[in-house]
């Protein structure tokens, strides 16, 4: 059944819902990743995603609040695959280097899987609004603390100077973001183990800095 019939006839239910947002954001990541979100109108994203107006509405109420979604997600692929890092069983034995590359490595191919992602969540997200500013604060404090764990494991391990780190830790988030950010808008895509080469050294600097 189309969607916008089965949303008018009331042929809904949670799996028709779920595969509307899908086409909602896949519409979203097509246009604020190609063409960018100033030049991406409602009617645009409605007629890419085959997905009425109201029906939009009801699921993103705006398209800052979609662009939110979109960031949302890849910044959430991108803490889950750090995350799975630092729980892998033999992530202890690693040296410290090896141990912060894996951390980049996986970062960086979750979060540049498709450039489109990268351009939404570093690039599109920048001076659009207060509510999208105060989202992407939220997520960098998520960042922050978890460096900080990271740091302070490393501290205990004797990998890392014995000193409070989370200035460090914060000028590293917001270095990470505009290397992101930079990487995201050449027009030539940077390979990701150069990515995380270049974030790698900057923790490995930062953390063994006397």
């Amino acid at each position: 059944m189309d969607t916008e019939v089965a949303w008018r006839t009331g042929a809904s239910g949670d799996r028709l819902r779920a595969a509307v947002r899908e086409q909602l954001l896949e519409a979203g990541l097509e246009l604020f990743g190609v063409y960018g979100f100033a030049d991406t109108s409602v009617d645009a994203l409605c007629e890419q995603a085959g997905v009425p107006e109201e029906v939009f509405r009801q699921e993103y109420d705006s398209l800052e609040g979609l662009l939110i979604a979109l960031h949302n997600r890849v910044s959430t692929n991108g803490m889950r695959a750090a995350e799975n890092v630092q729980l892998a069983e033999d992530i202890d034995e690693c040296t410290p280097q090896a141990r912060v590359r894996r951390l980049f490595d996986a970062y960086v191919a979750a979060v540049t899987r498709d450039p489109r992602e990268a351009r939404v969540a570093f690039v599109e997200v920048l001076g659009v609004s207060r509510a999208v500013d105060e989202h992407c604060r939220r997520w960098r404090e998520t960042w922050v603390e978890f460096y900080a764990a990271a740091t302070e494991r490393a501290v205990g391990r004797g990998e890392a100077v014995n000193t409070d780190h989370r200035a460090d830790v914060i000028v590293m988030v917001n270095t990470i973001l505009e290397l992101m950010a930079h990487h995201s808008r050449r027009p030539r895509r940077a390979r990701p183990e150069d990515v995380s080469g270049e974030l790698t050294y900057l923790a490995l600097t930062l953390l063994t800095a006397e």
